[in-house]
């Protein structure tokens, strides 16, 4: 028997600005609370457990240095890649430089704490 992903957990300095960005880019809801503040996201009618993963905006005021180590790569799913890269830059993505060519098929961005992602080309159904 394999493992799967079911949940990724990302160091927030504010986790519900970050729960709220990445519900809308991936179209998650909301699955619950911890004391500690923590936030778990994920797919409305699977929640966590199911195919995707969810994910955890854990509340850390550690700095963060240098370049992750691990980022999320994001597919459009009812729109082209330009449609996409317009409304994540409409809920607060930002272009950044990790040393592209300029050449590439696809976007590298930061979420509104500066967490890199990349927005790939193909479109998933």
């Amino acid at each position: 028997m394999a493992c799967r992903i079911s949940e990724l957990v990302i160091d927030a300095a504010d986790p519900d600005r970050l729960a709220a960005f990445w519900s809308e880019v991936l179209g998650y809801v909301e699955l619950g609370r911890e004391d500690d503040g923590s936030i778990e996201i994920g797919p409305p009618d699977a929640g966590f457990g199911g195919l995707q993963p969810t994910l955890v905006l854990s509340p850390s005021s550690d700095p963060r240095t240098g370049k992750l180590r691990l980022h999320i790569d994001v597919n459009p799913t009812d729109r082209d890649q330009d449609a996409e890269l317009e409304r994540l830059l409409a809920l607060g993505a930002k272009p950044v430089d990790v040393g592209q060519t300029g050449t590439e098929n696809w976007h590298v961005l930061a979420d509104p704490e500066g967490n890199e992602f990349c927005l790939l080309h193909t479109r998933l159904r």
